[in-house]
């Protein structure tokens, strides 16, 4: 099935697909069309091996790990990097299927989306992609949607003011990325280590105060010695870690202080202007250099305003995240009303990711997913896109 079928053929009507890639290249977005087939690593590395059963694999004659595309964010990021465009501000829609094992549900389907590289303007750009988000909406009858939002980097000053051990960074980091319960793991966090000795007293000591790459230095020797790559599944940088934490944890538990304040900043939700009044509160209460991420946070809710964004009906939380690695800064997701779980647009800035790619320098990335399956299940296809913006 070739591209250009696909969505008349998985919608049964492409007045959607037209109207939305009419809008699309209204706003100055160039059609991007990636290959179907890519390589798996880029996945694998971003999104961990827990992805792999829900990829399409296969491996070429030079032994090169291949997929079918199982987004469109990372092919048309990879894209753009390979083309002269690389580094300058510029902007690509597409519309196409993906594929991806999801139990009963059909492993192909379609995705669109908007991905906007380069622009140096980071809290302009992110009130943009939310508007033509909401604008996408429109294309199937939805008027009236619930807007979430958050922002990582506010989390990621947070824990750099701080000044935890860099284990601590990592793991709470990791933790927030991957919406694992930040609550359990700090409760576990604050429990100093039991009293006599460990097993490994000798490599914890070594690794007191050392860095990760020292810690997986030292493992990767030690398991070359013992003739091993894992250990009970663990790979080496796991094993590495998990003695990290261990060692950290021998020179005392992560500080209830900190704790609190993680608390207080996870608590705070609700109405984007009421949540800069008490993240500048907390700063200052805490004593904390949080200033620049407010500030950042503070323009875009601007920016939201002169879009036409109705900030009254934009719920924020500092606790809101989309689950994955290379997000780092601003997150939202559209709703339908009364809809908890399933997105009808998801997105958010990626400004690591490039760099991730193989760029030799960082490069502002922001886009987002339009989930056509959610959006026809909750709407109505409609010709009438054009007359909403």
């Amino acid at each position: 099935m070739t591209e250009a079928a696909a969505p008349r053929s998985a919608a049964g009507s492409a007045v959607w697909a037209d109207a939305l890639l009419a809008s699309f290249a209204q706003a100055g977005y160039q059609r991007s069309e990636p290959a179907i087939l890519q390589p798996a690593e880029p996945f694998l590395d971003l999104s961990g091996e827990d992805i792999r059963k829900s990829l399409y694999l296969t491996t070429d004659p030079s032994g090169e790990e291949l997929c079918l595309r199982p987004d469109l964010t990372i092919p048309v990021a990879r894209d753009y990097l390979a083309s002269p465009r690389a580094g300058q501000p510029a902007g690509f829609s597409y519309l196409g299927p993906v594929f991806r094992y999801r139990g009963g549900a059909p492993s192909q389907f379609l995705q669109a989306g908007i991905e906007s590289f380069g622009r140096q303007d980071r809290a302009a750009a992110d009130a943009e992609m939310l508007a033509l988000a909401l604008e996408a909406t429109t294309a199937f009858g939805l008027k009236d949607v619930e807007i979430r939002t958050g922002d990582v980097a506010l989390f990621n000053a947070l824990i750099d003011a701080l000044d935890l051990y860099p284990v601590w960074r990592r793991r709470l980091i990791k933790d927030f990325n991957r919406k694992v319960s930040l609550t359990d793991d700090i409760e576990q966090l604050t429990l100093k280590t039991a009293p006599g000795r460990n097993e490994y007293e000798g490599v914890l000591a070594a690794l007191a105060g050392s860095d990760r790459k020292a810690a997986l230095a030292l493992v990767t020797d030690l398991m070359s010695i013992a003739g091993t790559t894992n250990v009970g599944g663990r790979t080496v940088a796991e094993i590495a870690d998990r003695f990290l934490e261990q060692s950290t944890l021998k020179g005392g538990a992560l500080p209830r202080d900190a704790v609190a304040t993680i608390k207080r900043f996870l608590a705070i939700a609700g109405d984007p202007d009421d949540a800069v009044a008490q993240l500048r509160a907390l700063a200052s209460d805490a004593k904390l250099n949080l200033a620049a991420a407010i500030d950042q946070l503070e323009s875009r809710i601007g920016f939201m305003a002169a879009r036409g964004i109705d900030i009254r009906k934009t719920r924020f939380s500092t606790a809101f995240g989309r689950g994955l690695d290379y997000y780092t800064g601003f997150e939202f997701e559209l709703h339908a009303k009364g809809n908890g779980a399933e997105p009808l647009v998801a997105g958010g800035r990626y400004d690591g990711l490039m760099t991730q790619l193989g760029s030799a320098s960082p490069i502002p990335a922001v886009g987002f997913s339009v989930w056509i399956e959610a959006m026809t299940r909750h709407g109505q296809a409609t010709s009438s896109f054009g007359a909403a913006q």
